[in-house]
């Protein structure tokens, strides 16, 4: 068990039948009573956010997520089939499982997978991933990187805004967490 006061940023807990990742803490010493503990929680499996107060007393049951490197191999209808680099063992993913990530993958890019207690809890993306534009309106003399933007589809079925200067075939590097235009890779 953890005491609440042990808690820190990152580390994952079950409360109330889910696992949960503090992604904030603060404690708060009262004057005149007993110290409270406010949490800012992410559901590992759903993704949603909660806050709560606890008293600085209160216990926790640790949750032990085992981080997994795994690459993607190929999609197939909704299942996300993708391979253990140290094992070898191949695992099917559903799109729940992956999150709004689905439209960022491409064959050979290397995620991260959360276990606990032998299954796959949540699928994590790298922060940027590199993809090439397939299709996009043309760019004019002129344009700057500051004079506005235009949709682009990338090779993973992203559409994303992007500078008028890029044209069909340039490799973009895209923030996978809000999925915006970061820079030009190439």
């Amino acid at each position: 068990m953890i005491d609440a006061g042990q808690l820190r940023k990152g580390i994952a807990i079950e409360l109330e039948g889910k696992i949960y990742q503090v992604v904030e803490y603060t404690h708060i010493k009262m004057g005149r009573g007993s110290a409270q503990v406010k949490l800012r929680l992410r559901d590992v499996r759903g993704g949603g956010m909660v806050e709560r107060a606890f008293q600085a007393t209160e216990r926790f049951e640790p949750a032990f997520l085992e981080h997994r490197p795994v690459q993607f191999l190929y999609a197939e209808g909704d299942a996300y089939n993708v391979m253990d680099t140290e094992s070898y063992e191949q695992y099917e993913l559903q799109a729940e499982q992956i999150g709004d990530g689905v439209k960022f993958l491409k064959d050979g890019l290397m995620l991260e997978v959360l276990m606990h207690g032998g299954s796959v809890v949540t699928v994590e993306l790298p922060t940027a991933v590199e993809l090439a534009v397939v299709e996009t309106d043309p760019g004019f003399k002129g344009n700057t990187a500051t004079g506005g933007s235009k949709p682009a589809k990338l090779e993973s079925g992203a559409v994303v805004q992007v500078p008028l200067f890029i044209a069909v075939g340039d490799v973009l590097k895209i923030d996978t967490r809000t999925g915006t235009y970061i820079e030009k890779a190439s």
